[in-house]
C-alpha cells in the first residue's frame, strides 16, 4: 500500500532530521546497492567449481590446480559482493523522494549555482536551513 503525500512528507522530514542529527547512523541505515540474482547465481557456480578444483588438486597432489581453485572461489565471492556498473546510487532529497547521485554514468553534471568554494556553499545552505527551520 503506497504512502499518502502527507505520510511521504513526514517520512522525508524524519530522514532529513536523522541525517542532520546523526549522519553516521543515517549512512549506516541507508540502503546500499545489492547484488543482483544473476551475480549471486554466477558466484555460487564459481565457488562450487573452485571448490571442486581445490579438492581435485589436493587429492591428486596438483598444487597448481588447488591454487587455481582457491583463486576461482575468491574471484567469485568478489564478483558477487561488488555492485554492477549499471547500479545507480540515489540521494534522498527534500524536494522529491530521491534523485540520481551526481557523477553517475547516466547523470549529466549540473553547474553550481554559486561560484563560491564548497565550504561557502555549505555555510550558505546551513544558514538558509536555520532561517527556514
Amino acid at each position: 500500500m503506497p504512502l499518502s503525500e502527507h505520510e511521504q512528507r513526514i517520512l522525508e522530514q524524519l530522514e532529513r532530521e536523522l541525517a542532520s542529527e546523526d549522519p553516521k547512523l543515517a549512512t549506516t541505515m541507508s540502503d546500499g546497492p545489492r547484488p543482483s540474482f544473476a551475480r549471486v547465481a554466477v558466484a555460487i557456480i564459481g565457488v562450487v567449481v573452485g571448490l571442486l578444483m581445490l579438492i581435485i588438486g589436493v587429492s591428486q597432489s596438483l598444487a597448481v590446480v588447488g591454487i587455481l581453485g582457491f583463486a576461482v572461489m575468491v574471484a567469485a565471492v568478489v564478483f558477487a559482493s561488488t555492485p554492477s556498473k549499471k547500479t545507480q546510487l540515489r540521494v534522498v532529497d527534500g524536494k522529491s523522494s530521491s534523485r540520481p547521485a551526481r557523477g553517475g554514468s547516466n547523470v549529466k553534471p549540473k553547474q553550481a549555482k554559486s561560484k563560491g568554494s564548497f565550504t561557502q556553499r555549505m555555510e550558505e545552505r546551513w544558514e538558509k536551513r536555520q532561517r527556514e527551520g
